[in-house]
C-alpha cells in the first residue's frame, strides 16, 4: 500500500526487502535453498553464537529490513516481551526496533513518540477516537541520511514518505496499528485499538541520532540493546578486519560502494544493498573496499 519503486523496479509497489530473517533461502555454497531457520536448529553456536543462544536459544534472533516508503506507514506500536506473551501467548516476543535512514527527500518526516506533557488519559481516548486526533499528540521529528533512531516498545511511531530505511528488530512480527490516515479497515489491515492502549507508553520518544564522523577503515556504533547491535563500517581504501570471536553471527549489507568479504579460502563480492552472512564460527575475515564503501552490521 504505501510501497514504491526502489526494491522491484519490476513489481511496483515492493514496500519491504527482508534482507535477514529466519525464512531467507541460503544463495549460494553447500547449504544453498536451505533456509536460516533450518540451519539454526542444525548448527546452533556455530552459526547464530554464544550471544545469541544464551538470549533467544536456536531460533533466528533478529530481522533486518529495508522499506520503501512512498506514502506514511500506519501510526503502531509495538509490545516488550512480557506484554507480548499476556496478549499473544506463549512463543510469542516482543519487538525492540531501530532504523537507520538511507535515503530521504528533504524535510522528510516521520513519527517518533508522543509530545512532552501528554498524559496516559489523553493518550488512551486518542487512540480509542480512532481518529486523526492522535496527530496532535505525536512527536514528529525530520531526518536525514545518516540518522538513526532506536524505538523503545511502546512508542508510538510511523515512517513517512520520501524516504528509504534499514531497519534492524527483534524477530517478531506483533504490530498494534493505532490510526492509519484515514485508509478502510480491512480484514488484513485492522486498527488494534485495545491492545494498543495496552503497551502505548505516553513518555517513550526517540530522537534522530547524526552519524558520527568517520576515518577510513573504521567501525562505529550506531545503536545496540541486549537484542541487537548495528555497526556502521567506513571502507575508502583500507582493509577492515574484524572478527566474530563465536560470540555472534555479523549480517553484512552493503549501502553504498562494492567490497570484497574474505575469510581463509572464501571470498564474495557484495554490491550495493547485497547480504552476506557471517556465521558466528567463522571468526577473523576481512572487508577489502573495491570502491569507497559503507557497510552496516547487524549482531547480536
Amino acid at each position: 500500500m504505501w510501497g514504491v519503486s526502489r526494491l522491484r523496479p519490476e513489481v511496483v509497489p515492493t514496500a519491504e526487502a527482508w534482507v535477514i530473517y529466519a525464512g531467507n533461502r541460503i544463495t549460494s555454497g553447500p547449504y544453498a535453498g536451505r533456509t536460516l531457520s533450518e540451519l539454526s536448529l542444525e548448527f546452533s553456536a556455530d552459526l547464530l553464537g554464544t550471544r545469541a543462544i544464551a538470549q533467544t536459544g536456536t531460533r533466528f534472533p533478529v530481522l533486518v529490513k529495508i522499506l520503501d516508503c512512498a506514502q506514511w506507514l500506519s501510526l503502531q506500536v509495538h509490545p516488550n516481551d512480557e506484554q507480548a506473551k499476556k496478549l499473544e501467548g506463549e512463543g510469542f516476543f516482543g519487538k525492540t526496533e531501530a532504523w537507520h535512514v538511507l535515503e530521504a527527500d528533504p524535510n522528510a518526516k516521520l513519527v517518533a513518540g508522543i509530545k512532552p506533557n501528554v498524559s496516559t488519559e489523553q493518550l488512551t481516548s486518542a487512540i480509542q477516537s480512532k481518529s486523526e486526533s492522535i496527530l496532535d499528540l505525536v512527536e514528529m521529528a525530520e531526518v536525514k541520511v545518516g540518522d538513526t533512531l532506536f524505538m523503545n516498545p511502546g512508542t508510538i511511531h510511523a515512517l513517512g514518505p520520501g524516504m528509504l530505511i534499514y531497519e534492524i528488530q527483534q524477530t517478531s512480527d506483533v504490530t498494534y496499528r493505532v490510526y492509519d490516515w484515514g485508509r478502510p479497515e480491512t480484514e488484513t489491515r485492522k486498527l488494534h485499538i485495545d491492545k494498543a492502549v495496552a503497551v502505548s507508553n505516553p513518555n517513550a520518544a526517540s530522537l534522530p541520532v547524526r552519524p558520527p564522523q568517520m576515518e577510513d577503515g573504521e567501525v562505529n556504533t550506531l545503536t545496540q540493546c541486549q537484542y541487537f547491535n548495528l555497526d556502521a563500517i567506513l571502507a575508502e581504501t583500507k582493509t577492515v578486519r574484524l572478527d566474530t570471536r563465536g560470540e555472534s553471527f555479523h549480517g553484512l549489507t552493503v549501502i553504498e560502494g562494492q567490497v570484497q568479504v574474505s575469510a581463509e579460502s572464501e571470498a564474495f563480492i557484495l554490491n550495493k544493498f547485497e547480504t552476506l552472512l557471517i556465521p558466528a564460527c567463522c571468526g577473523a575475515y576481512q572487508i577489502t573496499p573495491l570502491q569507497k564503501s559503507r557497510i552496516l552490521k547487524a549482531s547480536v
